[in-house]
């Protein structure tokens, strides 16, 4: 056979075993999630948390800063001590600068005696759907363990351990379970894309946003609280039989249902005055129908949450742009203080 021959013979067989899928194993570094865990993992803790009678849960966290690790305030909450275990075994006790309920985040301080333990970095902007991702945790306190999926959803409205609204959250389908909590939901890139605060059901957990965490943690262990922006209102996403109750043009914006006595929002926005009924639903009427802030569209409840959680503060001015009775105009007023917890 002469070489030429032997030249094609051996193209084509390399092009029939790459299409048969025939390729050479790769090492386990080649792997890029491999690659991740053995990045970040020294950067994750496992938390056990002690009340009066012994232990009371578990949970996880990760290395934000020199000394301090970040973790969901529900891990944490009630307890009397807290200690973290480190990648090579070792343990620590840990002190609570400070927690936040409405986010669903803590901060803890604790000495670093892990060498490969560095701080993790969060991702400056958002991480679009399909984004893959891992959640580093300790599920049913598993320590060390890894699962992996992708960013499935944004800009989702959580209800929290505490039934609050957590603003801005992120979805996923990597698998999460309890003792994953307050651990890292990290993008290929080791960027932490969200901190895992629940899972919501089969395929579908949540974490808190890069960008809320990054607003809150600072005041945390600045001063051991945040105070969130506080409308002052009861709403509800408007549907389209709640649009056609009110006589509205499109099922978009925020239904305005209550504007309680007592909050920024009373005598500017304006509640229900009425009800109708719709498909065999009884719907609230005349309330004003919120569609933007500050000149920036607002079509769900879930965009004026992430709007007010991640542009605003508490005293700011606001523009709230209403259709009241059919016509849009533009009120104006002052942003309180989210009320503590009952």
């Amino acid at each position: 056979m002469d070489a030429s021959r032997r030249q094609f013979l051996a193209a084509a067989g390399s092009g029939l075993a790459a299409f048969a899928g025939c390729t050479a194993p790769s090492s386990p570094t080649d792997e890029p999630f491999a690659a991740l865990y053995e990045d970040i993992s020294p950067s994750v803790v496992r938390l056990r948390v002690y009340g009066e009678n012994g232990p009371v849960g578990e949970g996880s966290g990760w290395l934000y800063a020199a000394d301090t690790i970040v973790t969901n305030a529900h891990v944490v909450a009630g307890t009397e001590t807290t200690r973290v275990q480190f990648a090579n075994g070792e343990w620590a006790t840990a002190e609570l600068l400070g927690a936040d309920t409405y986010s669903d985040l803590a901060v803890l301080s604790v000495s670093v005696s892990e060498a490969d333990a560095e701080p993790l970095s969060l991702a400056e902007e958002q991480a679009p759907i399909g984004t893959r991702v891992a959640a580093i945790g300790s599920p049913l306190g598993l320590g060390g363990s890894m699962t992996t999926g992708i960013v499935s959803g944004q800009n989702r409205s959580l209800r929290s351990v505490n039934n609050f609204t957590i603003a801005d959250g992120v979805q996923t389908d990597a698998a999460l379970n309890p003792g994953n909590s307050g651990g890292p939901l990290v993008t290929l890139d080791g960027e932490v894309a969200g901190v895992v605060t629940q899972a919501g059901g089969e395929n579908v957990g949540f974490a808190v946003s890069a960008a809320l965490t990054q607003r809150v943690i600072p005041e945390l262990i600045a001063s051991g609280s945040y105070d969130h922006p506080y409308l002052g209102v009861v709403i509800r996403t408007v549907t389209p039989l709640l649009a056609e109750a009110n006589d509205l043009k499109q099922a978009r914006g925020v239904y305005v249902d209550r504007v309680p006595a007592e909050g920024p929002g009373a005598g500017v926005l304006e509640g229900s005055s009425g009800q109708t009924t719709v498909g065999g639903a009884r719907l609230p009427t005349g309330g004003d129908v919120i569609v933007a802030l500050d000149g920036t569209p607002v079509a769900t409840t879930g965009e004026l949450g992430s709007y007010l959680a991640l542009e605003t503060s508490p005293d700011d001015e606001i523009e709230v742009a209403v259709i009241r009775a059919g016509e849009r105009q533009t009120v104006t007023f002052t942003l309180g203080t989210r009320p503590d917890p009952r």
